[in-house]
C-alpha cells in the first residue's frame, strides 16, 4: 500500500515509530513530516499528504499534530479527502467503516506512541462496509 504521512513538530517522534512500522509491514511511504521538534506550521506538511490521497497518488495519508484538530482541518480543506480525527482505536474502525475516510489525523499530545500505532493498524487493515454509509459520503461534497 502507498502512504502519505506528514506532521507537525508535535508529532515526529509518532512519524519515527509509524514509518519505521510501515516500512518493516511493506508499505511505501512518502514523508512530508518535520524531522525536528522545532515549532513549525502544520498546514506546510498536511496540504502535500492530502494532495496525495486526492491525487490517489496514495491509497491513505496519516497527519499528526498536537491536538490532530489542525491537521484534520487542513486537510479536510482538499475535495477527496475524508480525515478523521481519533483517538482510540474503536474511532479509527469506524472512521474506515462508516466514512471510508482516506487520511487518519493523530493527535500527539493526548494519545501514546503505542495508542497511535494502534489506531494506524487498525485504520489500514479495515475496510469500508459500503450500502447506506455509501449514501451519505455522496452527501458530503458542496
Amino acid at each position: 500500500m502507498k502512504i502519505s504521512i506528514g506532521n507537525d513538530h508535535a508529532g515526529t517522534d509518532y512519524k519515527v515509530t509509524i514509518v519505521e512500522w510501515l516500512v518493516a509491514q511493506g508499505h511505501q511511504v512518502k514523508n512530508y513530516g518535520t524531522d525536528t521538534c522545532e515549532s513549525v506550521d502544520y498546514p506546510d506538511f498536511i496540504h502535500p499528504v492530502a494532495h496525495d490521497v486526492e491525487a490517489v497518488r496514495a491509497d491513505l495519508g496519516i497527519v499528526i499534530c498536537g491536538s490532530g484538530n489542525g491537521a484534520a482541518m487542513t486537510a479536510n480543506k482538499h475535495q477527496k479527502v475524508r480525515a478523521a480525527l481519533c483517538w482510540n482505536t474503536e474511532l479509527a474502525a469506524l472512521a474506515r467503516q462508516h466514512n471510508n475516510a482516506n487520511i487518519l489525523s493523530i493527535p500527539a499530545r493526548f494519545v501514546s506512541v503505542n495508542e497511535a500505532l494502534s489506531m494506524v493498524k487498525i485504520f489500514l487493515n479495515t475496510n469500508f462496509e459500503g450500502g447506506r454509509h455509501q449514501n451519505r459520503i455522496d452527501k458530503m461534497s458542496c
